[in-house]
């Protein structure tokens, strides 16, 4: 991991390309969003805000696990947000 700001701005494009994946669906479905839709779009940002708040976190004793950990996470909420994209 290079630095906190890569991190903060990994966090931010990925859940950013998450939510206008969403919204590309919606605009090419339905024309609107849907519940099913919010939803994904909430929790992207529920997510986004946990994320952030872990990394600004400054009681860590091992800053490497800790942002290897953060890492990992966004890595597997992506996963779990693409797999909710693709079932609608």
């Amino acid at each position: 991991m290079a630095n906190v700001r890569n991190l903060k701005k990994d966090i931010n494009f990925v859940l950013g390309d998450i939510i206008e994946a969403v919204y590309i669906w919606e605009m090419s479905t339905a024309g609107k969003p849907t519940q099913e839709s919010e939803a994904i779009i909430d929790e992207a940002i529920e997510k986004f805000d946990v994320l952030i708040e872990r990394v600004n976190n400054k009681k860590v004793e091992n800053k490497k696990a800790h942002f290897k950990a953060i890492y990992s996470d966004l890595e597997e909420t992506a996963n779990q947000l693409v797999e909710k994209i693709n079932k609608l």
